[in-house]
């Protein structure tokens, strides 16, 4: 039951199929539309769902890229209009030159609020994607403050502190986690690195992952939904395949930056010390 104060979010995991756009569509809008019924107010889809991820080559990805006018955006935000949530989910973004990008778009009632591109490349994204150079965007919602980035973006501290300086409660990252293998009692490290990045920040972490397999690769499946203190407020969930994953968060909690009576995760900072431009 939601309270005053608090907001539902979702992390909707879903197999898109590469390169079947319209079949992805109708993935997606099925899944907001059913996180919806169930209260969600901001709904995070996968990494590149709009196209699928696993390209061969640049020529592939720009057969199934969209500009932020295609028809897969403006289904978004038909839907963020009439179901009045927030939508963040990653596609296959169409630049200038016959160039793509590896993208997040952030939806609301509003419309278009920003689209981030990914800066940190994974693998052989390198040779399809042109990285992003901009920091990840904080937007007010009717809902709080919200960042976004993408997945490898994650493994680097100092990109994740950026949102969190700028003020964002809750940072919604689609991910595309591929697995591999670990000992068998330990967790995905993926996920280890979600929790130890909201509690450094004192910030909420939705980062929703995919399943299934695409072109010989498995997933973690590992969407995780994490608390202001690091700690999993749902998942990652051992069930493999499709499922909405909902947890209900304050986002003061995520104002709040002391962690006892005299420590400050923010106020404590020393960045005269760091050797680094992080200020």
């Amino acid at each position: 039951m939601n309270t005053p104060g608090n907001i539902i979010v979702a992390c909707c995991q879903m197999a898109p199929k590469i390169g079947d756009l319209a079949y992805n569509r109708t993935l997606t809008e099925r899944a907001i539309r059913s996180a919806a019924s169930r209260g969600a107010q901001v709904v995070v889809l996968p990494e590149l769902v709009q196209s699928g991820y696993l390209f061969v080559n640049r020529s592939e990805a720009l057969s199934s890229s969209e500009s932020t006018d295609g028809p897969t955006l403006r289904l978004w935000e038909a839907l963020a209009r009439e179901l009045e949530i927030v939508i963040v989910a990653g596609f296959c973004e169409r630049l200038e030159g016959e160039r793509v990008a590896n993208s997040a778009a952030m939806i609301d009632a509003q419309g278009l609020r920003a689209v981030y591109r990914k800066a940190h490349l994974w693998g052989a994204e390198n040779s399809i994607f042109s990285a992003g150079s901009e920091q990840p965007p904080v937007v007010d919602t009717a809902f709080g403050r919200i960042g976004m980035m993408i997945c490898y973006d994650l493994e680097f501290p100092e990109w994740v502190r950026l949102p969190a300086l700028a003020g964002a409660e809750l940072l919604c990252a689609p991910v595309n986690w591929p697995d591999g293998p670990r000992p068998e009692t330990e967790r995905p490290t993926e996920v280890i690195r979600v929790q130890a990045n909201a509690a450094v920040n004192r910030i909420f972490i939705a980062a929703c992952d995919r399943h299934g397999h695409e072109r010989g690769v498995g997933w973690v499946q590992g969407s995780v939904i994490v608390d202001a203190d690091g700690y999993p407020l749902t998942g990652p969930t051992e069930l493999a395949g499709e499922q909405i994953l909902l947890a209900t968060m304050n986002l003061a909690q995520a104002r709040n930056k002391r962690i006892g009576d005299r420590n400050d995760v923010h106020c404590d900072r020393r960045p005269q010390l760091y050797g680094n431009p992080l200020q």
